[in-house]
């Protein structure tokens, strides 16, 4: 009656489907008991048995499935299936031929999970086949050589029954040389959910859908008013050029409902790329090393902005910082939580700002969804009060029977929002070959549907995939998403509202122990160096920034170079990770040392007080200020500063030039004394390397002054004397000049009156002479120089100048 019920073009009642389906069970079963009463036959008897037996050589011949649509059918579908047969073997294999068989109910998840981990095992439980109209023959299989199949069978003709997950496996039977009987060479399973009817309670899914990528930004910028970023790589380039992972993210997430999970770093380095960049050793001339992806970037943030125009997003803190590796390893570092308090405040801003959408800030996520009490506080210690963690290191809940809804309360207002850790895993893998990609989705399905099928109580489901998904990993998870959402057993949701959702009472809410957190997580977490350098680092800069009259050219950088540091992209990578923050420091110490006090030689003093200049010299392309010169020595008993042990003076010096500050310096015996010039900030903690240098003091005594002044005074005694000496000489010149002068003029009168004087000498009364004077000066004239007369007291001095080093007396 129910076959006589089945109209053509009339699809069979999910009723009737379970009657023939059993019925056909039934009725095969006697026949099934004689046959294993049989004795068994030859080799050449194997072909008439029911089914055809597992080759001795098991899989000897490889089947794909590459392609299977609809992956979930409904009754008026065809389904689909292509893939190819290789035959792996020695033998050549004939008379092959490749069918379809359903197999037995799956209606347990864990049933799914063993037959994707046998789904290539020829020994494993196989269903009928379906009739041989249904199946593609190869007469002959060579040995290396891959065959593409193709079969197509409506879905009522799969006799499928009760709704939920069944076995699909393709086999190809044939024979070889060596065993010439029908046998099963190869097999591969797959699964066919079967829910053609739409289910009263349907699960409430959540897609996270990750753009996060590996650090690619360096904290360096250029001296330029733009300040170039730096990139110490190009691949970020790839990732959103078409056909990029990131790019195919993007593409495949915009036209599906799911939850954007975005690190800000990635928004925030593309749209560096949007202007200029540099990469260090990179050609000048080269467009790339330049920055050449400008257009690439404007529109990959183009179309970042239209697929999240009405999609929720999550920000991450920038960097997406590892939660685990600074609970285990960081806390115990001054200053570690506050990197990530700054990471969350400034996620939402640079969100905000690129994408013109408010994001949540509320979520973290761990690595892996894997926690423990420490990661649970680090998580929630800047500001998140929900967890995405995974049901694989979660407890489910004692004695439950079906897979509760995902928000779990922690204690202390935070909740653990759990992903299903099946649907979460399944895309990792090489999905690049259509085989993997294909089984891929059908196990999603799968497993989706099983889980639906649980209970009918409404529950929300969150799957939160890989990190960083490849291309080809993206693309399946977009296919499997995208026959999720049209299916009839689930409904999107989005992640806010399912961390709303009420939660099961009866799962689970205790945290997991440290001790079983996954050791091999652990391996690969960041190490208390780390951490102990990045505080080191942040030391460093806070004592740079404040003698910065712009502080944000550097702080930013910075500042997002040290989220960057913590990331939790770094693990599996170790030496890349301290190359990295390496880079960071050494960076930051080059800045720093462009503003140092310029090396002295030794410094001579003669004298009680003296002026000593230090310069400090600023390399920086902007000014610095808030620092202060101190000058101090080390022997103040022999040198003072200004009358102390040590002096100091602000100091301000514009961008690119260098300032002399002086100190006056203060005498009190001679000798050598060592002074220190040391720049510090306001708040007195040294800035730089000190400058050390000596000074020699050649004190000057009050003996020793008096004797130069009195060398100075004969100088000028014998200068004195010297000038009188020579105007007595010059006056006596003259004097005799005077005297000859007058005796010239007395011989000319002589002559004149000749007679005259005979006549006055006859008659000395008439000439007015008297005879007295005149013999008197005959007589002087004529008589002889006598010994005893004195000679003259000084002798002629010459008017020249003296010579050269002439020594004079006093």
């Amino acid at each position: 009656m129910a076959e006589a019920a089945d109209f053509q073009g009339t699809s069979p009642s999910p009723a009737r489907r379970w009657l023939r389906r059993t019925g056909a069970v039934l009725a095969g079963t006697p026949l099934l008991a004689g046959l294993l009463q049989l004795p068994a036959g030859p080799p050449a008897e194997a072909a008439t048995q029911a089914a055809p037996q597992a080759a001795s050589d098991d899989g000897s011949v490889a089947v794909s499935v590459d392609s299977l649509t609809p992956s979930a059918p409904s009754e008026n579908d065809t389904v689909t299936v292509s893939g190819t047969v290789t035959n792996k073997g020695k033998k050549t294999v004939t008379d092959a031929s490749v069918g379809l068989r359903v197999g037995s109910l799956l209606d347990t998840r864990s049933s799914i999970d063993t037959v994707a981990k046998n789904s290539g095992d020829v020994d494993s439980p196989l269903g009928a086949e379906i009739d041989d109209k249904y199946t593609e023959k190869f007469s002959k299989l060579t040995p290396g050589v891959s065959q593409p199949y193709t079969i197509s069978v409506p879905a009522d003709e799969l006799d499928l029954g009760k709704d939920g997950v069944y076995d699909l496996s393709v086999t190809l039977t044939g024979e070889t040389s060596d065993q010439p009987w029908e046998q099963t060479l190869g097999v591969r399973h797959t699964f066919l959910p079967w829910q053609p009817d739409q289910l009263d309670t349907k699960t409430k899914t959540t897609v996270m859908w990750p753009l996060i990528s590996t650090v690619h930004m360096t904290a360096e910028t250029g001296s330029d008013e733009e300040q170039t970023p730096v990139f110490h790589d190009d691949e970020l380039a790839a990732e959103i050029s078409p056909g990029g992972r990131l790019d195919r993210m993007v593409a495949l997430g915009k036209d599906l409902d799911v939850t954007w999970v975005i690190d800000p770093d990635l928004l925030a380095s593309v749209e560096a790329m949007t202007t200029r960049y540099e990469i260090p050793g990179g050609n000048a001339d080269d467009k790339n090393a330049v920055g050449g992806h400008q257009e690439v970037a404007k529109r990959w943030l183009t179309e970042v902005q239209k697929a999240v125009a009405d999609k929720e997003v999550v920000a991450l803190p920038f960097g997406d910082p590892d939660l685990a590796s600074l609970a285990h390893h960081g806390t115990s570092v001054t200053g570690s939580l506050r990197h990530l308090k700054e990471a969350t405040d400034v996620a939402s801003d640079t969100v905000e700002s690129i994408l013109h959408i408010k994001p949540s800030t509320d979520f973290a996520w761990p690595v892996e969804g894997a926690v423990d009490p420490s990661i649970v506080k680090v998580s929630t210690s800047a500001g998140a009060d929900k967890l995405i963690v995974r049901g694989d290191t979660f407890e489910t809940g004692s004695d439950l029977t079906y897979t509760p809804t995902a928000p779990r309360p922690i204690g202390g207002g935070t909740t653990a929002v759990v992903a299903d850790a099946r649907l979460s895993t399944v895309f990792e893998g090489d999905m690049t070959r259509a085989s993997a990609s294909t089984q891929a989705v059908q196990r999603f399905l799968a497993q989706s549907l099983t889980l639906a099928q649980q209970t009918d109580r409404p529950r929300s489901v969150v799957v939160a995939p890989q990190r960083t998904p490849s291309a080809a990993q993206a693309q399946t998870m977009a296919e499997a998403v995208g026959a999720l959402q049209d299916s009839t057993w689930s409904q999107p949701q989005d992640l806010t509202a399912a961390a709303k959702s009420k939660p099961d009472p009866a799962a689970g809410t205790e945290v997991p122990p440290a001790s079983a957190y996954p050791k091999s997580l652990r391996k690969q977490e960041l190490p208390r160096s780390a951490f102990e350098q990045i505080a080191r680092t942040q030391d460093k800069l806070d004592r740079f920034k404040v003698i910065l009259s712009d502080q944000s050219r550097v702080v930013t950088p910075f500042g997002r170079g040290l989220n960057r540091g913590m990331a939790a992209s770094w693990r599996g990578r170790p030496a890349e990770a301290a190359i990295y923050r390496s880079g960071v420091e050494t960076y930051l110490d080059t800045l720093s040392g462009q503003v140092r006090l310029i090396e002295k030689s030794e410094t001579k003093l003669s004298g009680r007080s003296a002026t000593i200049p230090v310069t400090v010299q600023n390399n920086l392309v902007q000014g610095v200020e808030h620092l202060v010169l101190r000058l101090t020595s080390t022997n103040p008993t022999r040198l003072q500063i200004d009358g102390n042990a040590y002096e100091e003076q602000p100091v301000a010096v514009s961008g690119g030039h260098s300032q002399s500050v002086k100190f006056t310096t203060n005498a009190n015996a001679n000798g050598r004394a060592t002074v220190v010039a040391q720049l510090y900030t306001q708040d007195g903690r040294p800035y730089g390397q000190p400058v050390t240098f000596d000074v020699k003091v050649t004190e000057i005594t009050a003996t020793v002054m008096l004797v130069i002044g009195g060398g100075v005074l004969l100088l000028v005694l014998a200068g004195f004397r010297m000038y009188t000496q020579r105007k007595r000489a010059a006056a006596r010149q003259a004097e005799e000049r005077e005297h000859e002068d007058a005796a010239d003029e007395a011989d000319a009168e002589t002559g004149a009156d000749a007679d005259a004087d005979d006549d006055d000498a006859e008659n000395p009364e008439a000439s007015g002479r008297r005879p007295t004077e005149e013999s008197s000066s005959d007589t002087r004239e004529d008589t002889p120089e006598q010994p005893s007369d004195p000679a003259p007291d000084t002798a002629p001095e010459s008017a020249d100048p003296s010579g050269t080093g002439e020594r004079v007396d006093r």
